[in-house]
């Protein structure tokens, strides 16, 4: 039976389980935090935005395009991406689901590259970060045999 990787995250945290076969339960192998995620905007930057001459009266200010907390999601749906493609790449697992809200989801699926994303077998779109391992165990049922 090959190993089953169960990734429950969001954009500042995420748990990886490790389920090995029927009615063997589930077994954490790493929790992620990542504190900037959680941070405001504000507070991710150092200075205030810049001004530039506008075609009209008065000045405008530049804005960046990618806002400081959406950067911060981005750099640790990469740090998991990561996590998977170095347990693919180990042979750590045969078979991955995932659980993440839809907007990180997204994010994760942009950076999850193609050979371990073939492994990801179901993708649910909440956010079960905060759910008891009972809770988890019951939301699995549908495709697995905890």
């Amino acid at each position: 039976m090959a190993i089953t990787w169960i990734l429950v995250a969001n954009a500042s945290l995420a748990r990886l389980y490790e389920h090995l076969g029927p009615n063997k339960g589930l077994k954490l192998v790493k929790e992620m935090i990542h504190p900037e995620s959680r941070l405001k905007n504000a507070d991710l930057v150092t200075d205030r935005p810049g001004s530039m001459a506008s075609a009209g009266n008065g000045q405008g200010a530049k804005q960046p395009q990618t806002l400081p907390k959406e950067h911060e999601a981005k750099v640790f749906a990469q740090e998991l991406a990561q996590q998977l493609y170095e347990g693919r790449t180990r042979n750590a697992f045969g078979r991955a689901i995932v659980f993440a809200p839809p907007a990180f989801m997204g994010m994760l699926n942009s950076v999850i590259d193609h050979p371990t994303a073939q492994l990801i077998t179901d993708r649910f779109e909440k956010d079960y970060t905060k759910s008891p391992e009972p809770q988890l165990k019951e939301r699995l049922a549908s495709c697995l045999f905890v």
